[in-house]
C-alpha cells in the first residue's frame, strides 16, 4: 500500500479454489423437473358451419382494412392510444418483464459492501480489538452466490419469463377486445340514429295521416274515430323519441369512456350503418387459430408456468449450495486502517437441505402438479371455447345475411302498399284503416331491417375478433 489507498482484490489462495468450485458447478448444474412440450390439441379439419376451408383469413388483414369508415378508424386510434385498460395492461406487462429480471438476477453472485467506524469505553463483547481503547474500523466487501446444481433458480426464471409472455398475451387480448368493443359500440350508435330517423319519419307520416283526416273530417266525409286513431299513432311514435336521443347519448358517453376522454359527442359526419361495407370472410384452418388468438397464447403460457414450477418444487427436494466470501480490512486504529495493515480474508461454503419438514415438500409438489393439471385443462378449454366462438360467429353471420335480404324485400313490400292504400283511400276506394294498417306494418319492419343489419355487421366484428385479428400491426 505504497500510495495509502486500500486495494479491492482477492487474494490468488481465495480466488483460485472459489473459481474452481463454480466452474465445477455451473458445468455439472442441471435443471431437474419436466421440460415444457406444447400439449397436443384434437383441432376439427375445419370450422363448423364454413362452407369452404381456406388457408387464408380475414382476420390476418390489420383492422383499418376491414372497417373502411374513416370515424371509426379515428376512434379506434384515439382508443388504442388513450384507453385505460390498454395502458393498465402496458403497466402490468412492464410490470411481468421487471419480475423477470429480479427473479433471473439470483443466478449470479450478490455482492455487498459495509463499512463500520466505532468509539467507545468499557466494550469487551463487541469490540474485536479488546486491547484497543475501545474503538475500531473495518471496511469489508461481501459477495454470496447460490449454486444452482438443481436448477431452481433456473426452473423460477422460466416461470417467470412464462407469466411475461402471458402479460404481453393478455395486453394484445385487450387490445383485440378494444378495436371490437369500438367498433361494436360505432354500429350500435349508427343504428340508433338510424332508428331516430325511422321514428321521426313515422311521426311525420302519421302526422300526414292526420292532416288528410281532419280535412275530410271538416267535410263530413271522414268521422272523428279516424282522426282520433290517426293522432293516437302519430304521439305513440312520437314517444320513442326521446327514449332514443336518451339512448343515443348514452351511447356516445360509452365510447367516450372507450376512448379515455370526458363524455362528449361522437362524430358520424356522413356515416350511416347502410354504407357500412360487408367484408369477404374465409375463417382459415383451425389449426391457425393456436397462433393468432392472445388469449390461447396466453393460457400455454400459463401453463408453461406451471410446468416450471414443477422442477421448482422437484428442486427442494435437493440440498441448497451456496458460496460466500470476504475481503477488506479492519483495524482498531484508523491510521492502521489506511496504512493497509489489518487485511481481513475468508470464504465459506454452505451446505443445507430438508431433512423433516412433515410433508410440507412432499404437499409444495403435488400442488404444483395439480396447478399444472389445472392450466392444462384450462388450455383445452379455452381452445375449445375458441373454436365455439368461431363456428357460432360464422353461421350468425350467414343466417343474418339471409334474414337481410328477406327483410328487405319485406320492407320494400310494405313502402308499395303504404303508397297504394294512401293512394286508394283518397280516391275513396279503401278506408283509413287499409292506410293506417300499412303504415303500422312498415315501421316495425323497417327497425327490424336496421337491427338485422346491426347484428351482421356486429357477427363479423365478433369473428374477426374470434379469429384473434387485429393486433398484429399498427396502423400505418
Amino acid at each position: 500500500m505504497e500510495d495509502g489507498r486500500a486495494r479491492a482484490h482477492f487474494p490468488s489462495s481465495i480466488l483460485y479454489p472459489l473459481s474452481s468450485i463454480l466452474v465445477f458447478f455451473l458445468l455439472a448444474g442441471c435443471a431437474v423437473g419436466p421440460n415444457y412440450h406444447r400439449p397436443p390439441v384434437n383441432s376439427p379439419a375445419a370450422f363448423r358451419g364454413e362452407t369452404e376451408t381456406s388457408t387464408n383469413t380475414f382476420a390476418d388483414l390489420p383492422w383499418w382494412q376491414i372497417f373502411h369508415d374513416t370515424n371509426l378508424q379515428d376512434l379506434i386510434c384515439i382508443a388504442l392510444t388513450n384507453n385505460y385498460d390498454l395502458r393498465i395492461a402496458f403497466a402490468r406487462e412492464e410490470q411481468a418483464r421487471q419480475l423477470v429480471f429480479e427473479t433471473r438476477s439470483e443466478l449470479f453472485p450478490e455482492v455487498n459492501y459495509d463499512a463500520t467506524a466505532a468509539r467507545g469505553k468499557n466494550i469487551v463483547d463487541t469490540n474485536p480489538f479488546p486491547g484497543s481503547k475501545g474503538g475500531y474500523y473495518a471496511g469489508t466487501l461481501e459477495a454470496s452466490w447460490e449454486v444452482d446444481l438443481w436448477g431452481r433458480v433456473r426452473r423460477l426464471t422460466e416461470s417467470q419469463r412464462a407469466q411475461f409472455f402471458a402479460a404481453q398475451e393478455a395486453r394484445r387480448d385487450v387490445t383485440i377486445s378494444l378495436i371490437a368493443q369500438v367498433a361494436q359500440d360505432y354500429f350500435q350508435l349508427l343504428a340508433l340514429d338510424q332508428q331516430l330517423q325511422i321514428a321521426r319519419d313515422t311521426t311525420n307520416s302519421f302526422g300526414q295521416s292526420l292532416t288528410l283526416f281532419n280535412e275530410q273530417l271538416k267535410g263530413g266525409v271522414a268521422s272523428r274515430l279516424e282522426t282520433s286513431a290517426a293522432e293516437a299513432l302519430m304521439e305513440s311514435a312520437a314517444a320513442t323519441i326521446p327514449d332514443l336521443e336518451r339512448q343515443i347519448v348514452m351511447q356516445e358517453d360509452q365510447l367516450s369512456v372507450l376512448l379515455g376522454q370526458n363524455p362528449e359527442v361522437i362524430p358520424r359526419t356522413s356515416s350511416s350503418l347502410e354504407n357500412q361495407a360487408m367484408p369477404a370472410i374465409p375463417a382459415g384452418l383451425p389449426s391457425s387459430l393456436l397462433e393468432r388468438r392472445p388469449d390461447i397464447r396466453e393460457a400455454e403460457q400459463e401453463l408453461r408456468s406451471a410446468n416450471a414450477q414443477v422442477g421448482v418444487a422437484i428442486a427442494n427436494f435437493f440440498p441448497q449450495i451456496s458460496l460466500t466470501a470476504l475481503f477488506g480490512q479492519a483495524s482498531p486504529e484508523l491510521t492502521a486502517l489506511t496504512a493497509g495493515s489489518g487485511r481481513a480474508w475468508g470464504w465459506a461454503g454452505d451446505l443445507s437441505g430438508p431433512l423433516f419438514r412433515a410433508g410440507e415438500i412432499k404437499a409444495q409438489y403435488r400442488g404444483a402438479k395439480a396447478a399444472r393439471e389445472q392450466y392444462l385443462l384450462q388450455y383445452d378449454l379455452t381452445i375449445l371455447s375458441a373454436f365455439q366462438e368461431v363456428s357460432d360467429a360464422i353461421i350468425s353471420f350467414q343466417k343474418y345475411g339471409v334474414a337481410f335480404g328477406e327483410q328487405a324485400r319485406a320492407v320494400s313490400a310494405y313502402q308499395d302498399a303504404v303508397v297504394v292504400a294512401t293512394q286508394r283511400f283518397r280516391l275513396g276506394s279503401a278506408n283509413y284503416y287499409e292506410v293506417l294498417q300499412q303504415q303500422q306494418e312498415l315501421f316495425p319492419a323497417e327497425d327490424t331491417l336496421v337491427q338485422t343489419r346491426l347484428n351482421q355487421l356486429i357477427t363479423v366484428v365478433q369473428l374477426y375478433r374470434a379469429l384473434g385479428g387485429g393486433w398484429n400491426e399498427p396502423l400505418r
